[in-house]
């Protein structure tokens, strides 16, 4: 039975992508795990592997094709042994969804399966299939079964009901290890109301004020030269979910100066020690394990929005705002409170070194509850940052600037003064948490050997 395979979601927020290279040729015979393509997303160029095993009968887009819309066929897979002609009936045929109930998504590229076509069109199909063949919904909620060829074929010959089978493949798919073991009885447990397809109407967000159009912005500029640029998929990702942040996050902000002078100087003295290692310490990731620590210290802070619920996380999970050419991205260091600064250090340099290659993989820069932005380097004395969903606050880190200050005698000195805003989402945040929080975080920088405690 031929089998589109169909463009992959390989990120949260992938809608589309370039097929950058096709890592195989018609003809060519795959298993599973084996790479089919290089595929550019949203965020980054991945390789995406086959699930089902077979031979590869058509490719339908070709590599260096842009803007491949998620679950759009790309190639056809033919089962060992099927010739071409099951080529036409599989890239004819789509998923028919019943009127109630939507069909849900195919998992990892693969799902539409197709039959030759009978003289009889008058009996019930389910994407493209007889009704009277291996069942493809199940008696009791109406969803498609999804289940790879080898799979079907092996359940017809066992005289096995697909239905009644649970699968452990991606997203629950049924595959060959399923139907080699099944024995007959075997069911799925049965959806629970939680499960329950929505409503039309049900979770749907209030419509947003529309902007003006291309057209309209254009036509204001008419008489005026300009270059167009089109946007690629991480710019409208960025403007995409940015935009969300601004209308949906009540954002409120709190500020503070904070003194470098002891940390400036201890940062020099561990340098020195360190030099022999080949490892230099930067002020950022001093602020990286001083936040780690406050998320700790303070740990009502360590959370993030989930719709109807706020997650409390355990560990301290820190992203960091990395600029890339055309956008940026923010890699996630994992139990950043665990670690010593010289680890956090060589950790934060490898992955802003794949960040700006593109080439950090989506569990690397998902997660986390917290983020910092360091514009810093760039001369910034102060700005406010944009929470990045779901994270609860985000701290925006300015240039080290020296002014003078009053000492604790009374007497003016001189001080080299950083000054932080943290961005905080009120829904998981209130003003006296964020404070606390945020006073934790100043501690522990004009403190910094305690953090070695």
């Amino acid at each position: 039975m031929a089998t589109e395979i169909l463009m992959p979601a390989l990120s949260p927020t992938m809608e589309e992508g370039t097929l950058a290279k096709w890592l195989v040729k018609e003809g060519d015979t795959v298993s599973s795990g084996d790479l089919l393509a290089e595929i550019e997303t949203d965020k980054a160029t991945m390789e995406f592997e086959a699930v089902d095993e077979g031979v590869i009968g058509k490719i339908i887009v070709a590599e260096g094709t842009e803007g491949v819309k998620v679950n759009s066929p790309i190639a056809v897979l033919l089962e060992e042994g099927e010739d071409a002609a099951a080529i036409d009936s599989a890239a004819s045929s789509a998923p028919v969804a019943s009127s109630e109930t939507p069909a849900p998504e195919p998992e990892k590229g693969y799902g539409r399966e197709a039959a030759p076509k009978s003289d009889d069109d008058s009996g019930a199909k389910v994407d493209g299939e007889q009704a009277e063949s291996t069942p493809a919904r199940t008696a009791t909620s109406g969803d498609r079964v999804f289940a790879t060829p080898v799979a079907r074929r092996i359940a017809k010959d066992k005289g096995l009901d697909l239905s009644q089978i649970k699968g452990s493949g991606p997203r629950g798919r049924i595959v060959k290890m399923d139907v080699e073991t099944a024995k007959p009885g075997e069911t799925k447990p049965a959806a629970t109301a939680a499960e329950a397809p929505r409503t039309a109407t049900e979770g749907q967000k209030p419509t947003a004020p529309a902007g003006m159009t291309a057209d309209q912005v254009a036509k204001m500029y008419e008489d005026r030269e300009f270059e167009e640029v089109k946007l690629d998929g991480m710019r409208k990702t960025i403007a995409a979910r940015l935009t969300e942040a601004k209308q949906t996050i009540p954002h409120f902000y709190l500020r503070r100066d904070i003194q470098l002078d002891a940390l400036l100087k201890f940062r020099s003295q561990l340098n020195k020690q360190l030099e022999g290692r080949g490892v230099k310490l930067s002020v950022n990731d001093f602020i990286i394990k001083a936040s780690a620590l406050a998320l700790q210290q303070v740990p009502d802070a360590n959370a993030v929005w989930a719709g109807d619920r706020m997650l409390k996380l355990k560990p301290s999970d820190v992203a960091v705002a990395v600029a890339i050419e055309g956008g940026l991205f923010t890699p996630v260091l994992k139990d950043a409170h665990l670690k010593s600064l010289s680890a956090l250090s060589a950790e934060m340099k490898d992955l802003a070194a794949r960040a700006r290659d593109r080439k950090l993989a989506p569990h690397e820069y998902q997660g986390g509850s917290f983020a910092i932005s360091n514009l810093g380097m760039f001369g910034i004395t102060n700005f406010d940052a944009v929470i990045n969903p779901p994270h609860g606050s985000i701290l925006a880190v300015g240039a080290g600037v020296k002014q003078p200050v009053i000492g604790a005698d009374g007497e003016i000195t001189a001080a080299t003064v950083m000054s932080v805003t943290l961005s905080v989402d009120h829904r998981v945040i209130d003003g006296a948490l964020g404070a606390n929080f945020l006073n934790a975080i100043a501690e522990n920088l004009e403190n910094p050997i305690t953090m070695l405690a």
